[in-house]
């Protein structure tokens, strides 16, 4: 069972990792300190199913987290 859910947590760490890192850049970073980033608006397409991708992920690395951590006691 520990097994398991430390695979799965392991997977879901890498694509959450790799979901993140596809996601397009939202501004200029430090250049937006003098107000002239550039904020695209909504999510469009592929970066909303990004979106979808990277919340599920992230619920599942949670979920399984604190199941592990439930095991140990």
């Amino acid at each position: 069972m520990r097994g398991l859910l430390l695979l799965i947590q392991f997977l879901s760490a890498l694509v959450l990792i790799v979901a993140v890192l596809l996601h397009s850049a939202k501004g200029e970073g430090l250049g937006g300190i003098g107000g002239s980033a550039k904020l695209f608006g909504s999510p469009k397409g592929m970066e909303k199913g990004l979106d979808t991708i990277t919340w599920g992920c992230t619920i599942v690395f949670l979920s399984v987290s604190v199941l592990l951590a439930l095991l140990k006691f």
